[in-house]
């Protein structure tokens, strides 16, 4: 997921044109979300929808238009988008305060790790199973590239259906603090899954260390790096008073941390035999974790930060949509493997959940109906696609990203719905037409929910 900065190639017009594109693409965004805004569907489905409307393959075959929405003119904006992905990792480390993590329980957290690793390895079998009949379409690689993304999941989508709908139970109660750890396990999880598939792809050949320590070691530093510059932050943040001088700092600071993951990526910097690099998603974790928990004026920060940051959002999803190459899915094999991750995933994602449930010994209807809330995937499912074509930027690039694009797109448009359906057969909804009086959610059984 590196930006190269060439100084001879950056030109005023190609500045201008960049400005171009980047107001077309949050006007689009908005009216976008605007539009689908009746049809129930999450903000995160208009932006994407926009931006395959004012992409390559939409609005750059209007003549005249060709020549400048290209697919290499979407891949040049590409550090807006290492932007937007430091800021949804500073904001999911945000949520990790010790205290909160002391309420969710040993339960949430057995629920997370088996709902998140059954979809790494359901959807890595399986695909891996599938690469032995297409060899030549779907690299080991690639295949475990995906099995690790399968773990990420949206959590906007689904604490959209929760506060739209005002669900309260047992099911909403574990989906809150599960959808708030999955990210931070499918993250580690992605940085294993994924510093495997690179071994498997490198010219060096395979070793213990290519294989096993490079991953760890990946981990350890991100850590390492992002622990020490949440420190840094809070001293920082201590010499000024103003909450808007106190809000450029924490940007400055995840730009900083983007940066030294761009620079340790690019540089191959090593250590004896270990490559040094840090997931930019995985430091930028760590800076909003270690910022939150010793920091007093956190939460005031982390408000505005979420707040400024809401135009880079729109912009990451939007281009995101623009990036989605129908040209790839010509051949039928890719919507295959499309289609398997899709199902696969969403069958690891229940199996998992179950599993998790009936170990922490949680109520039936978690058991039951809590994979379901787990479908939709966004934000960070797209931060890992990038990072992958950044890391294999051939075909198989290509074909991660557009299959994870591909999810994404239906997930979102089906997701919300399946979890309303979900907390509503669990009780957690209660419909307003329902006789309440003497009846409360918490007392549905599963013969009363089904009439």
């Amino acid at each position: 997921m590196s930006t190269v900065f060439a100084p001879e190639v950056i030109t005023k017009q190609s500045m201008d044109m960049a400005l171009l594109a980047i107001a077309v693409a949050l006007a689009a965004g908005l009216v976008l979300s605007r539009v689908i805004k009746p049809l129930k569907f999450p903000a995160v489905t208009g932006y994407l929808i926009a931006g395959i409307l004012i992409g390559p393959y939409v609005l750059g075959r209007v003549p005249g238009l060709s020549e400048i929405i290209t697919p290499e003119f979407i891949s040049s904006l590409s550090v807006i988008s290492d932007v937007a992905l430091g800021f949804i990792a500073f904001s999911i480390g945000s949520e990790f305060k010790i205290s909160v993590l002391k309420k969710i329980g040993k339960q949430a957290v057995v629920i997370a790790i088996f709902e998140a690793l059954a979809a790494v390895f359901l959807v890595s079998a399986v695909l891996v199973g599938l690469h032995f009949f297409i060899p030549d379409k779907l690299p080991i690689s690639a295949a475990l590239t995906l099995g690790a993304i399968a773990s990420a999941t949206a959590p906007a989508a689904t604490m959209m259906v929760v506060k739209q709908y005002k669900a309260r139970g047992k099911v909403t109660e574990v989906l809150l603090p599960v959808v708030a750890l999955d990210d931070a396990i499918g993250l580690i999880a992605f940085a294993v899954s994924f510093g495997v598939a690179q071994a498997l792809e490198s010219s060096n050949g395979i070793s213990l260390i290519t294989v096993l320590v490079n991953p760890m070691a990946e981990i350890f530093f991100s850590f390492a790096v992002g622990g020490l510059l949440g420190m840094l932050l809070n001293f920082a943040e201590k010499l000024f008073k103003s909450n808007s001088k106190r809000l450029c700092l924490a940007v400055a600071f995840v730009f900083l941390t983007v940066a030294l993951s761009i620079a340790a990526e690019s540089g191959n910097w090593r250590i004896f035999a270990v490559d040094v690099r840090f997931s930019s998603l995985l430091t930028c974790m760590m800076l909003g974790t270690v910022f939150c928990n010793v920091c007093k004026n956190s939460l005031e920060i982390m408000e505005k930060t979420d707040k400024w940051t809401m135009p880079i959002y729109i912009l990451f999803f939007v281009m995101s949509g623009a990036d989605l190459r129908f040209d790839f899915f010509k051949e039928p094999i890719f919507v295959l493997i499309g289609i398997v991750y899709i199902i696969v995933r969403v069958l690891g994602k229940c199996l998992g959940a179950k599993m998790g449930a009936i170990l922490s010994k949680a109520d039936p209807k978690v058991r039951k109906y809590l994979g379901y809330t787990l479908i939709p995937q966004a934000g960070v499912a797209l931060g890992m696609s990038l990072m992958a074509v950044s890391a294999f930027p051939g075909n198989e690039g290509i074909l991660i990203r557009n299959t994870v694009l591909f999810g994404v797109l239906l997930y979102e448009l089906v997701g919300p719905m399946v979890t309303k359906i979900a907390l509503t057969k669990s009780g957690d909804i209660v419909p307003k037409n329902a006789v309440a009086a003497t009846t409360t959610s918490t007392e549905l059984t599963d013969d009363d929910e089904d009439e």
